[in-house]
Protein backbone atom coordinates (compact mmCIF):
# COMPACT_ATOMS: atom_id res chain seq x y z
CA UNK A 1 0.00 0.00 0.00
CA UNK A 2 1.73 3.27 -1.19
CA UNK A 3 1.99 6.20 1.14
CA UNK A 4 -0.01 6.27 5.16
CA UNK A 5 -2.63 4.03 5.21
CA UNK A 6 -5.14 2.68 7.81
CA UNK A 7 -5.65 -0.90 9.21
CA UNK A 8 -8.15 -2.06 11.67
CA UNK A 9 -6.66 -5.00 13.34
CA UNK A 10 -8.01 -7.78 15.55
CA UNK A 11 -5.67 -9.51 18.08
CA UNK A 12 -3.22 -6.94 18.37
CA UNK A 13 -2.78 -7.55 21.87
CA UNK A 14 -0.33 -10.97 21.35
CA UNK A 15 1.57 -13.17 18.73
CA UNK A 16 1.01 -12.81 15.18
CA UNK A 17 -1.64 -9.83 15.59
CA UNK A 18 1.45 -8.29 17.75
CA UNK A 19 3.83 -8.72 15.13
CA UNK A 20 1.55 -7.49 11.99
CA UNK A 21 0.56 -4.06 14.40
CA UNK A 22 4.33 -3.64 15.05
CA UNK A 23 5.37 -3.75 11.98
CA UNK A 24 2.50 -1.16 9.95
CA UNK A 25 3.09 1.27 13.62
CA UNK A 26 6.91 1.93 12.59
CA UNK A 27 6.64 2.22 9.20
CA UNK A 28 3.89 5.15 10.23
CA UNK A 29 0.88 3.54 8.80
CA UNK A 30 -2.52 4.28 11.28
CA UNK A 31 -3.82 2.08 13.44
CA UNK A 32 -7.57 1.12 14.83
CA UNK A 33 -6.57 -2.15 17.65
CA UNK A 34 -10.21 -3.77 18.03
CA UNK A 35 -10.11 -4.99 21.67
CA UNK A 36 -12.66 -6.58 24.06
CA UNK A 37 -12.69 -4.07 26.95
CA UNK A 38 -11.85 -0.68 28.05
CA UNK A 39 -8.84 -2.09 30.04
CA UNK A 40 -7.14 -3.98 26.80
CA UNK A 41 -8.09 -0.59 25.13
CA UNK A 42 -5.35 1.53 27.55
CA UNK A 43 -3.01 -0.96 27.37
CA UNK A 44 -2.65 -1.14 23.95
CA UNK A 45 -2.96 2.46 23.60
CA UNK A 46 -0.14 2.79 25.77
CA UNK A 47 2.00 0.20 23.72
CA UNK A 48 0.90 2.47 20.53
CA UNK A 49 0.95 6.11 20.78
CA UNK A 50 -1.43 7.72 19.06
CA UNK A 51 -3.21 4.31 17.41
CA UNK A 52 -6.91 4.53 17.89
CA UNK A 53 -8.94 1.96 19.67
CA UNK A 54 -12.48 0.12 19.10
CA UNK A 55 -13.85 -1.94 21.88
CA UNK A 56 -16.35 -4.51 21.14
CA UNK A 57 -16.21 -9.03 22.41
CA UNK A 58 -15.69 -10.93 20.04
CA UNK A 59 -17.11 -13.51 21.82
CA UNK A 60 -20.64 -11.67 21.77
CA UNK A 61 -20.81 -10.89 18.29
CA UNK A 62 -24.75 -9.91 18.59
CA UNK A 63 -23.80 -6.80 20.65
CA UNK A 64 -20.94 -5.31 17.93
CA UNK A 65 -23.25 -3.20 16.49
CA UNK A 66 -24.65 -1.74 19.90
CA UNK A 67 -21.47 -1.47 21.04
CA UNK A 68 -19.94 0.53 17.73
CA UNK A 69 -23.16 2.40 17.94
CA UNK A 70 -21.46 4.48 20.83
CA UNK A 71 -17.88 4.65 19.54
CA UNK A 72 -16.58 6.53 16.51
CA UNK A 73 -15.39 4.45 13.29
CA UNK A 74 -12.95 5.04 11.05
CA UNK A 75 -13.55 6.85 8.25
CA UNK A 76 -11.30 5.43 6.16
CA UNK A 77 -10.21 1.51 6.02
CA UNK A 78 -7.75 0.37 3.81
CA UNK A 79 -7.50 -2.87 5.38
CA UNK A 80 -9.05 -5.03 8.16
CA UNK A 81 -6.77 -7.77 9.40
CA UNK A 82 -8.62 -10.39 11.14
CA UNK A 83 -6.11 -12.12 13.50
CA UNK A 84 -7.95 -12.75 16.57
CA UNK A 85 -8.37 -15.84 17.49
CA UNK A 86 -9.18 -18.43 20.21
CA UNK A 87 -9.15 -22.68 20.75
CA UNK A 88 -10.45 -25.39 22.99
CA UNK A 89 -9.43 -29.02 21.77
CA UNK A 90 -11.42 -31.48 23.17
CA UNK A 91 -13.12 -34.85 21.21
CA UNK A 92 -16.77 -34.49 19.66
CA UNK A 93 -17.97 -36.83 22.53
CA UNK A 94 -16.83 -34.38 25.10
CA UNK A 95 -17.05 -30.79 23.63
CA UNK A 96 -19.99 -28.84 25.15
CA UNK A 97 -22.18 -26.46 23.40
CA UNK A 98 -20.93 -23.27 24.82
CA UNK A 99 -17.21 -24.58 23.72
CA UNK A 100 -18.44 -24.73 20.37
CA UNK A 101 -20.45 -21.29 20.30
CA UNK A 102 -17.25 -19.75 21.50
CA UNK A 103 -14.82 -21.02 19.29
CA UNK A 104 -17.42 -20.45 16.16
CA UNK A 105 -18.17 -17.42 18.10
CA UNK A 106 -14.69 -15.56 17.82
CA UNK A 107 -13.06 -16.78 14.56
CA UNK A 108 -16.56 -16.85 12.44
CA UNK A 109 -19.52 -15.14 13.31
CA UNK A 110 -17.42 -12.20 14.97
CA UNK A 111 -15.23 -11.59 11.47
CA UNK A 112 -18.28 -12.12 9.49
CA UNK A 113 -20.28 -8.94 11.39
CA UNK A 114 -17.01 -6.82 11.65
CA UNK A 115 -16.23 -6.65 7.73
CA UNK A 116 -20.37 -6.08 7.44
CA UNK A 117 -19.41 -2.71 9.16
CA UNK A 118 -16.18 -1.76 7.75
CA UNK A 119 -17.58 -2.79 4.15
CA UNK A 120 -18.79 0.44 3.14
CA UNK A 121 -15.19 1.99 3.91
CA UNK A 122 -13.61 -0.60 2.48
CA UNK A 123 -15.26 -0.06 -0.71
CA UNK A 124 -14.35 3.52 -0.82
CA UNK A 125 -10.73 3.34 -0.35
CA UNK A 126 -10.44 -0.16 -2.41
CA UNK A 127 -9.21 -1.90 0.39
CA UNK A 128 -8.16 -5.55 1.56
CA UNK A 129 -9.46 -7.91 3.69
CA UNK A 130 -7.27 -10.21 5.44
CA UNK A 131 -7.87 -13.54 7.36
CA UNK A 132 -5.48 -15.23 9.17
CA UNK A 133 -7.09 -18.55 8.98
CA UNK A 134 -5.39 -21.60 10.21
CA UNK A 135 -3.85 -25.17 8.97
CA UNK A 136 -6.88 -26.78 10.50
CA UNK A 137 -9.26 -24.26 8.08
CA UNK A 138 -7.84 -26.73 5.25
CA UNK A 139 -7.50 -30.11 7.27
CA UNK A 140 -9.22 -31.46 10.55
CA UNK A 141 -7.99 -33.79 13.26
CA UNK A 142 -8.68 -35.79 15.84
CA UNK A 143 -9.59 -33.18 19.07
CA UNK A 144 -9.27 -30.19 16.57
CA UNK A 145 -13.43 -30.23 15.50
CA UNK A 146 -15.31 -27.16 17.02
CA UNK A 147 -11.62 -25.35 16.10
CA UNK A 148 -11.30 -26.48 12.60
CA UNK A 149 -15.40 -25.86 11.83
CA UNK A 150 -15.10 -22.63 13.02
CA UNK A 151 -12.36 -21.89 10.49
CA UNK A 152 -13.28 -23.99 7.81
CA UNK A 153 -16.30 -21.38 8.18
CA UNK A 154 -14.02 -19.01 8.02
CA UNK A 155 -12.17 -20.15 4.50
CA UNK A 156 -16.25 -20.14 2.81
CA UNK A 157 -16.86 -16.16 4.24
CA UNK A 158 -13.53 -14.96 2.70
CA UNK A 159 -13.83 -16.74 -0.62
CA UNK A 160 -17.45 -15.92 -0.57
CA UNK A 161 -16.35 -12.36 0.18
CA UNK A 162 -13.89 -12.57 -2.45
CA UNK A 163 -16.73 -13.04 -5.32
CA UNK A 164 -18.81 -10.81 -3.91
CA UNK A 165 -16.05 -7.70 -3.57
CA UNK A 166 -13.91 -8.37 -6.64
CA UNK A 167 -15.92 -5.83 -8.84
CA UNK A 168 -15.71 -3.06 -5.85
CA UNK A 169 -12.26 -3.55 -6.20
CA UNK A 170 -11.84 -4.96 -2.79
CA UNK A 171 -9.23 -7.89 -2.43
CA UNK A 172 -9.56 -10.53 0.32
CA UNK A 173 -6.59 -12.74 1.21
CA UNK A 174 -6.63 -15.59 3.49
CA UNK A 175 -3.65 -16.64 5.42
CA UNK A 176 -2.96 -20.16 6.79
CA UNK A 177 -0.22 -20.54 9.54
CA UNK A 178 1.26 -23.61 10.48
CA UNK A 179 1.96 -23.55 13.92
CA UNK A 180 3.04 -20.67 15.51
CA UNK A 181 5.44 -19.58 18.74
CA UNK A 182 2.66 -17.93 20.53
CA UNK A 183 0.30 -17.69 24.01
CA UNK A 184 -2.62 -19.69 21.97
CA UNK A 185 0.23 -22.12 20.50
CA UNK A 186 1.44 -22.86 24.37
CA UNK A 187 -2.24 -23.14 25.16
CA UNK A 188 -2.78 -25.93 22.67
CA UNK A 189 0.83 -27.81 23.83
CA UNK A 190 -1.10 -27.73 26.89
CA UNK A 191 -4.17 -29.48 26.53
CA UNK A 192 -2.41 -31.98 24.37
CA UNK A 193 -0.56 -32.69 27.11
CA UNK A 194 2.76 -31.84 25.22
CA UNK A 195 6.27 -29.90 25.78
CA UNK A 196 5.97 -26.78 24.43
CA UNK A 197 9.42 -25.63 22.63
CA UNK A 198 8.73 -22.73 20.80
CA UNK A 199 11.76 -22.71 18.71
CA UNK A 200 10.12 -25.69 16.71
CA UNK A 201 7.74 -23.16 15.22
CA UNK A 202 7.23 -20.26 13.27
CA UNK A 203 7.85 -17.25 14.55
CA UNK A 204 4.70 -14.45 14.88
CA UNK A 205 7.42 -12.12 13.07
CA UNK A 206 7.83 -14.59 9.92
CA UNK A 207 3.97 -14.57 9.24
CA UNK A 208 3.58 -10.90 9.69
CA UNK A 209 6.60 -10.78 6.92
CA UNK A 210 3.55 -12.56 4.69
CA UNK A 211 0.90 -10.57 5.93
CA UNK A 212 2.40 -7.34 4.49
CA UNK A 213 3.37 -8.32 1.54
CA UNK A 214 -0.11 -9.56 0.55
CA UNK A 215 -0.88 -5.73 1.33
CA UNK A 216 1.50 -4.32 -0.72
CA UNK A 217 1.71 -6.00 -3.78
CA UNK A 218 0.43 -3.76 -6.47
CA UNK A 219 -3.17 -3.41 -7.78
CA UNK A 220 -2.50 -5.39 -10.58
CA UNK A 221 -2.23 -8.78 -8.52
CA UNK A 222 -4.20 -10.46 -5.56
CA UNK A 223 -3.39 -13.19 -3.19
CA UNK A 224 -5.88 -15.22 -2.48
CA UNK A 225 -4.29 -18.00 -0.63
CA UNK A 226 -1.21 -18.53 1.31
CA UNK A 227 0.37 -21.50 3.59
CA UNK A 228 2.65 -20.55 5.86
CA UNK A 229 4.63 -24.00 7.33
CA UNK A 230 7.42 -24.06 9.84
CA UNK A 231 10.59 -24.33 8.08
CA UNK A 232 12.40 -27.02 10.28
Amino acid sequence: MAGMATHVITGAGSGIGAAVARRLYERGDELVLHVRDAGRAKELAAEFPGAKTLVGDLADPDKLSWAFSHQTLPDRVDSLLHIAGVVDLGPVGELTPKSWRHQLNVNLIAPAELTRHFLPQLRAARGHVVFVNSGAGLNAHADWAAYAASKHGLKALADSLRHEEHGNGVRVTTVYPGRTASPMQAKVHQQEGKEYDPSRWISPESVATTILMALDLPRDAEVNDLTVRPGR
